[in-house]
């Protein structure tokens, strides 16, 4: 895989008290996109990646991603305001994440070689700043995402080990349930939580063999424990606790989805496992769309049971699935549970580490974060300094702070990352205008398409805002139509070619209505993660302005370093 590169960084620089150069070269330097080029088969060396993931492999990735203490827990929490009608919540979100899985997987089979999945595909598609902005937010969901999912898995492990007797009434709160909470609840002390994360870290260092045998051994087994829970809880449905199956109404259902909606996240995952995967631009595709089936599948079904078990008013919010069989006298199911939940969690820490590794390794690679993090192994062939930097991040936030309060403030990266993956689906498929379209003066056919893909952005978050606030209906009618006709626009301007491999269905149509619904949702976050994306995004551009501009390229000035396709991928 190639890159343009446009200027190099020494000429970049701008001279000492030159703010009209300064901004002219940021203004380049922020522009510059990593071109694709044809894929030249060469071999790795020990400097890279290794490819030993297979198609089984990716699939179970992309469900170890998923598939967490959502599938236990969520359900029950949302169910309390469906109803029975939380499986057509999950329904929905599963139609909306299918749109984005659509898109990852045109992007995954068109750049099948490379490490980097949101950042990468925005690189090519957009530019450098917009792609390092969309780092930073995902990043930042991830850090707390781990730190959070290790603080969950401490106290199940705890809660686990005292139903058995021996156990029982060992653990104090510092050791895995819930923190020690010191000066007023500032600082919450957890030690279990980061041996934990130390320990998937140095199965991550080990290799992808390593971890990814690890994470299919977990994958399965939640799986499995998930099937047997809809077995054996089938035998126990009554059909009149579906009745009344909406008691809130629709709203109560979409709003449902929106919260359900991030139960399916798992797509960068398997994108970001390009490099280590044996056919990529077969398999890739294929991972990511097999996964979300599987996830939807396994979703539908706990929601069916658990709802036909137990009257959804009284469901548990804390743990549903394992009360509503304490309920029937099923013990031995929440045993299994239990088991599920850890082999859930486990796998979904697992997961989120690796992702986060190989996304700081493309960064180091293209110099916009300090090389340290491109350095790989050359016998485990992992990025070990990045790989320990995130269990590091992790470790320290999960020991010393209570991280779910910050819980309000996730997902703004998963969202952005997911429009933005969406709108790379359309940019890179532009070809121009035909020639019988005049340009409109001023304006590049580019320009035209990137105006179009805000207004559909900006439309959906202006719905958003009408359902959130309920304001009255000609409003959320008119953003509606507004964004029918950026994509008529689309449509009618633009030339939008077919790719090599897997192909989206219905561009531009799909991508927009995929960004549409991420930007809706997006408009259902607290303000204090508003306030999230608007903070982080000035720090990023500051860094950038100071660190990324000069160094892009600087560790990498040759086409090496990146992983090209093995030759019989190629087409």
């Amino acid at each position: 895989m190639g890159v343009g590169r446009g200027q190099d960084a020494s000429s970049s620089a701008p001279p000492p008290g030159a703010m009209a150069s300064f901004f002219s070269s940021f203004r380049s330097s922020a522009l510059r996109r990593k071109i694709p080029s044809p894929a030249t088969g060469e071999p790795a060396d020990g400097r890279l990646l290794v490819r030993r993931l297979g198609l089984v492999q990716l699939i179970l990735i992309g469900i170890g991603a998923s598939v967490g203490s959502g599938i236990f827990v969520v359900t029950g929490t949302v169910a309390r305001d469906a109803g029975p009608a939380v499986t057509v919540s999950f329904i929905l979100a599963g139609v909306a994440s299918a749109l984005n899985a659509l898109c990852y997987a045109e992007l995954s089979s068109y750049f099948p070689a490379v490490v980097g999945g949101a950042y990468l595909y925005t690189y090519a598609a957009f530019n450098e700043l917009t792609a390092f902005l969309v780092f930073t937010q995902v990043m930042v969901d991830y850090h707390i995402g781990a730190a959070s999912i290790a603080r969950s898995l401490a106290s199940y492990v705890v809660a686990t080990l005292e139903l058995f007797p021996l156990f029982r009434g060992h653990f104090p709160s510092w050791m895995g349930k819930g923190g020690k909470e010191l000066f007023g609840g500032a600082v919450s002390i957890n030690l279990l939580a980061p041996i934990l994360l130390l320990i998937l870290t140095a199965i991550l260092c080990r290799g992808v063999g390593e971890s990814s045998m690890v994470n299919s051994l977990m994958t399965t087994t939640k799986v499995v424990i998930v099937i047997i829970v809809i077995f054996f809880g089938a035998f126990e449905v009554d059909v009149s606790n579906w009745s009344p199956f909406a008691p809130n109404g629709v709203k109560a259902v979409v709003t449902g989805a929106t919260v359900v909606f991030f139960a399916y996240v798992g797509f960068d995952a398997v994108a970001n496992s390009a490099e280590e995967s044996k056919r990529p631009q077969r398999d890739l595709p294929i991972g990511i769309l097999a996964s979300l089936i599987v996830c939807a599948l396994l979703y539908v079904g706990v929601c069916l049971v658990v709802t036909g078990m137990v009257p959804y008013n009284l469901l548990s919010e804390d743990a549903p699935l394992a009360e509503a069989f304490t309920s029937k006298g099923l013990k031995f199911v929440s045993v299994l549970i239990s088991i599920g939940a850890i082999a859930g969690l486990t796998t979904t820490l697992l997961v989120g580490l690796f992702v986060q590794s190989r996304l700081y390794l493309g960064l180091g690679r293209d110099g916009l974060l300090p090389s340290v993090f491109a350095e790989v192994h050359p016998s485990h062939h992992t990025p070990i300094k990045a790989q320990l930097w995130v269990g590091a991040v992790a470790g320290v936030m999960a020991s010393f702070f209570n991280v779910h309060v910050l819980s309000h403030i996730l997902s703004v990266g998963s969202l952005t990352g997911y429009s933005v993956v969406s709108g790379c689906v359309i940019a890179l498929r532009w070809k121009g205008k035909p020639q019988a379209q005049p340009a409109i003066r001023g304006i590049s056919a580019r320009q035209e398409g990137i105006i179009c893909l805000i207004t559909i952005a900006c439309s959906g978050f202006i719905t958003g805002l009408c359902y959130r606030f309920g304001a009255s209906f000609p409003f959320p009618v008119a953003a509606v139509l507004v964004a029918i006709l950026a994509v008529a626009f689309l449509h009618i301007r633009q030339v939008h070619a077919n790719p090599p491999g897997f192909s989206c269905p219905g561009v531009p149509a799909v991508p927009a209505l995929s960004i549409f619904f991420n930007i809706f949702l997006f408009a259902q976050l607290h303000e204090e993660a508003w306030w999230r994306f608007v903070i982080l995004t000035a720090i990023a551009v500051i860094f950038y302005a100071i660190y990324g501009q000069y160094n892009t390229f600087r560790k990498c000035p040759n086409d090496s370093a990146y992983h090209s396709i093995p030759t019989d991928e190629i087409s």
